[in-house]
């Protein structure tokens, strides 16, 4: 399972979040039809930018738990105060990407941030 983790500034639109993903996803040398779905933290629940980006591109958006977030932000890369601070985690995309892609999960690298939209990779480990 390959899983975009999206963190953002309140009010985004779904462009940016789609620009977002596909900046991170040509990072990495993938196609959108590498990923599974798209997850972002409880603190994004009513960012409708992310849920409309899921829709437009036929990806479930998993929504992934605070104590999700926090057991996966050991494993993450990046290190924002301010994610930490209001999300409890260094890292919403990071953490959410690693939380749904399941168990022994990896990131393919750091956040790509595009504008006010983070996009991180996670390639699950096949133990979910």
């Amino acid at each position: 399972m390959m899983v975009a983790g999206i963190g953002s500034r309140k009010g985004v639109t779904a462009g940016d979040v789609h620009a977002a993903i596909e900046t991170a996803l040509e990072a990495h040398g993938l196609a959108l039809t590498a990923l599974s779905a798209l997850a972002t933290g409880e603190i994004k629940r009513d960012e409708q930018a992310i849920f409309i980006a899921g829709r437009d591109l036929a990806l479930p958006v998993i929504v992934v738990t605070e104590d999700a977030l926090r057991v996966a932000s050991v494993a993450t890369i990046s290190q924002s105060e301010v994610s930490q601070a209001q999300a409890g985690t260094p890292s919403v995309s990071e953490a959410s990407a690693l939380a749904a892609a399941g168990k022994d999960a990896k990131l393919l690298g750091p956040r790509i941030v595009v504008g006010p939209v983070t996009c991180a990779i996670a390639l699950g480990g096949g133990g979910e």
